[in-house]
């Protein structure tokens, strides 16, 4: 990605955020749009930006060559679509889980004078997307189905976030949420349960997580934007989502420096489901399993250094890089297996980011 490129990105960030602003359909008065001015500057447009640059790289790889204007212009604007899907998401997470940062600054929530607020502002996230959608896809062919994978992925984090649910989520919006909604994440204090831990649980909370909007979205936008039907493109779904799954957050959480990755680490603390966790309990004796239940999942600090003393027993560092590369060559050959290349391109372009990252 070009720095002239990322810049024009950057650029339909302020073209959207002064649309929205002036959007009738949300009546702000001034200290309203100044307070969504803000909470959108603080969350949207910060951390790496790669979901949503991703739309970009993907569409021009599907071309095969440079992008007009206005061609950038509305792979920028999905791209948009999917950090705003982001913001949402983490808003509303960080107040589930009492995190304290996130991207390197104090989570929205911790903010003075903003606190529950930030609940209200993680539904005002979610409703700017089919607003934007509206406003520059609806003479689109494939507005329709746009909209629909937008839909999906909401969906699908929705059912994320009411399984871990906070109460003062329910009482904004999630009572009126419907479907099935997993029942995975026993984090309530008395509940706590790691028995329940497997990863095959694991896997299906990462793909309703991150894996969906966070590697399919991004290549399912450029898809449409490509003229194409994604129901002939379920293998591109199948190898995203796939590498979703693979390359999680889980050992950065814990093995990554606060520095570098902008957030403290808090999975152990939490009583999240982890790769980690999952596989400790695995490789564990008895004796260390003792351990891990004892300390997993309370706050105080000498609790969390047992757990990491234990993982390092484990050598779980060892087994993540070696579950790493094996999950790298599995997809290198899935990938390969594809009649497109220019679609072989989309996908190796994205493993290529996530591969031995750092944060």
């Amino acid at each position: 990605m070009s720095t002239d490129l990322k810049s024009k990105f950057l650029e339909v960030y302020n073209t959207l955020k002064a649309e929205l602003l002036n959007d009738p359909a949300f009546e702000f008065d001034d200290d309203s749009r100044q307070w969504v001015e803000k909470m959108l500057d603080y969350n949207v447009p910060g951390g790496k930006l790669n979901r949503g640059l991703s739309v970009i790289d993907s569409y021009k790889l599907l071309k095969g060559g440079e992008l007009a204007d206005d061609e950038i212009f509305l792979a920028s604007a999905l791209g948009w679509c999917i950090e705003w899907l982001q913001a949402y998401f983490l808003v509303l997470d960080d107040i589930m889980d009492e995190s304290h940062t996130r991207r390197g600054q104090p989570c929205w929530f911790r903010l003075p004078k903003v606190g529950m607020i930030a609940a209200n502002d993680g539904i005002i996230l979610r409703n700017h997307i089919p607003r934007i959608l509206k406003k520059h896809f609806r003479g689109k062919p494939y507005y329709v189905d746009l909209v629909d994978l937008f839909n999906e992925g909401l969906y699908i984090l929705l059912r994320y976030l009411k399984s871990n649910l906070h109460p003062v989520l329910e009482q904004v919006e999630f009572q009126t949420a419907s479907g099935q909604m997993i029942d995975l994440i026993t984090t309530l204090v008395g509940e706590k349960d790691l028995s329940k831990y497997s990863l095959s649980i694991h896997r299906r909370i990462v793909q309703y997580k991150t894996a969906y909007y966070s590697f399919y979205l991004p290549v399912a936008c450029a898809l449409l934007m490509f003229g194409e039907d994604l129901d002939n493109h379920v293998a591109v779904k199948d190898v995203l989502v796939e590498m979703g799954t693979y390359f999680q957050d889980d050992y950065l959480d814990c093995f990554g420096a606060p520095e570098v990755i902008g957030k403290i680490g808090t999975d152990i603390e939490d009583f999240k489901c982890s790769w980690l966790v999952v596989k400790a309990l695995e490789l564990a004796d008895e004796e260390q399993k003792k351990v891990l239940h004892e300390n997993y999942g309370k706050k105080d600090p000498a609790s969390v250094a047992k757990v990491k003393e234990l993982y390092n027993a484990l050598n779980l560092q060892g087994v993540f890089e070696e579950y790493e590369n094996t999950s790298y060559t599995k997809l290198i050959t899935s990938i390969e297996a594809h009649p497109s290349k220019a679609v072989q391109a989309v996908l190796k372009s994205f493993l290529g980011k996530i591969y031995k990252r750092q944060k």
